[in-house]
């Protein structure tokens, strides 16, 4: 062998290698020193260690941008407009007690432009069958959150919290039925 000496061929002595001289090995070995040190700060770090001071917060797809329209009511949480992706407008409202929350897909997609989280609408539908009379479901259902009020593809909705009897009427309605709001001030 070149590198080492061996006793004979079958020697199990490891072979040598000669040492390496100059600012490479020693320019490595302190960069894999330093990354294991912050490696080892970064995972010991506590929890509630936040960033650097006056460093920008990182920009999330949920939080809100922009002012809060004029129309949103009193103490209700800042809205977002709709991009028409899908998503929520970002002014959701907690369920309040004693009530369930129920999705409703208005015959209209379009008048979800003019309802916001906070808002009481009143429900009405409109049966599939019989006479065409309008039938009140709900009065002055508080609006939790509107869902996708750019779609016209039927995937937007309406979030409604209503009272146990109110949402057995509305999920009761046969098949086919149409549903329509009217903002209450």
């Amino acid at each position: 062998m070149v590198f080492g000496r061996t006793v004979g061929e079958r020697s199990l002595r490891p072979v040598r290698w000669p040492g390496r001289s100059g600012a490479g090995p020693l320019l490595r070995a302190g960069l894999v020193a330093t990354l294991l040190g912050l490696a080892a700060v970064v995972l010991y770090a506590p929890p509630g260690c936040g960033p650097a001071p006056g460093a920008a917060p990182a920009p999330t797809a949920s939080a809100p941008t922009g002012p809060a329209p004029a129309s949103s009511p009193a103490g209700a949480p800042p809205v977002v407009a709709d991009t028409g992706t899908g998503e929520r407008t970002g002014g959701a409202i907690p369920l309040p007690g004693g009530t369930v929350g129920v999705p409703v897909r208005l015959a209209e997609p379009a008048a979800l432009a003019v309802v916001r989280p906070g808002s009481r609408v009143d429900l009405l539908a409109l049966p599939a069958a019989g006479p065409a009379t309008t039938v009140l479901l709900a009065s002055r259902a508080l609006v939790l959150d509107v869902i996708g009020a750019g779609d016209l593809d039927g995937s937007s909705a309406l979030y409604l919290a209503l009272a146990p009897p109110q949402a057995e009427r509305v999920v009761g309605q046969p098949e086919g039925s149409r549903f329509a709001v009217i903002v209450r001030g």
